[in-house]
């Protein structure tokens, strides 16, 4: 897969990109190499991936604790203190080796660490490889409200390399797709029918063009004032969804994929419903996200609560929600106001 140029950093892809970062190594002289691992990745990838480090230069392993939980600025704290103590300076570099929560956070630390360091993100799974590591975003949670905290930032460079799929799981694999099918309907249908017909393309190919298509949104949006907003499609209520499941404890925590894939539902239902978004491609939507995930019945005394979550999601403005939705597939309406009651009829819409 050749070399995808992103608006500051390139994006590099197996073995070249190995050498792009030994290059990179030695061009800026790092005095310090950290690598922010939890304890999955620190067990089935950092040994994948040492061996293709090539430099003489000191490493320092920092590991965190996996999971949506500790991403927030507690986590930072304890990286930022590790880092310290470890002798780490302007001149150190970070690299990120794991999921979302390892890029987002890790990304956050270096731009804030001494006004920031250099970092490089190397995903480890398939929905950080198609979209936490890419287009600049950083930053953790605030409790439960999704990536509250943060700023854009830019790592040197993003390695992609698809073997670490094979130390996620099944799981993991079906939360990335859920971004791919957001890419699929809000710009390229050609990803979204692959999927539907379950023969799909190689997923080096979905990777690839996933990763192209948010970058070529990303430079023509990089501060997300308009096209960008595409991609929270399904985020909006698939985040107040995520939180929700996230703060209960009487039930089980959602991936963000599965999350999402409820709420892209549920926004295909509102803009059916307000855009006249058509209705065999609703139903179209429903029937692909119930083919690959599990149905979670909502219940409908949780509907207060998740709610209460959408009025604290970072794209509101004045206190009004905010949703992106679509008169038809690659075609996109923004900042559309939604009441509360075609919100809770989309989640009814969802559980039958």
């Amino acid at each position: 897969m050749k070399t995808i140029q992103a608006v500051s950093y390139p994006v590099h892809f197996q073995d070249k990109a190995y050498k792009e970062l030994s290059s990179l190594i030695t061009k800026n002289g790092y005095s310090t190499i950290f690598i922010l691992v939890d304890e999955n990745t620190f067990e089935h990838c950092y040994p994948k991936f040492i061996p293709n480090l090539d430099s003489e230069k000191r490493i320092e392993v920092i590991e965190i604790e996996s999971g949506e939980i500790n991403k927030n600025i507690e986590t930072c704290i304890g990286v930022w203190n590790a880092i310290t103590e470890l002798g780490g300076d302007r001149k150190s570099l970070l690299i990120t080796l794991g999921g979302g929560v390892i890029t987002d956070l890790g990304g956050f630390v270096a731009s804030c660490f001494k006004r920031g360091i250099d970092f490089v993100n190397i995903p480890t799974t398939l929905l950080s490889m198609v979209d936490a590591s890419v287009g600049g975003k950083t930053g953790v949670d605030l409790g439960v409200l999704k990536n509250q905290i943060g700023l854009f930032s830019n790592p040197e460079m993003v390695i992609v390399d698809v073997d670490f799929l094979t130390t996620v799981t099944e799981r993991e694999i079906k939360s990335g797709m859920a971004e791919i099918i957001k890419y699929g309907v809000t710009y390229d249908i050609k990803l979204f029918k692959e999927i539907k017909k379950n023969k799909g393309l190689h997923i080096n190919d979905l990777i690839f063009r996933s990763i192209e298509i948010k970058n070529e949104v990303v430079l023509q949006d990089p501060k997300e004032k308009n096209l960008r907003k595409i991609l929270n499609f399904g985020h909006t209520i698939g985040h107040a969804i995520e939180s929700f499941y996230l703060e209960s404890e009487d039930k089980k925590n959602l991936t963000h994929g599965e999350a999402i894939a409820i709420g892209m539902v549920c926004e295909s239902y509102i803009s059916n419903k307000l855009l006249n978004f058509p209705e065999t491609k609703l139903n179209e939507i429903k029937e692909v996200v119930l083919s690959i995930y599990d149905r979670i019945n909502l219940l409908k005394e949780d509907f207060a609560g998740i709610m209460e979550l959408l009025k604290h999601d970072k794209k509101n403005v004045n206190g009004q929600v905010n949703f992106v939705l679509l008169n038809d597939y690659e075609n996109h309406k923004l900042d559309c106001k939604v009441t509360e009651d075609l919100i809770v009829d989309s989640m009814e819409f969802y559980n039958f």
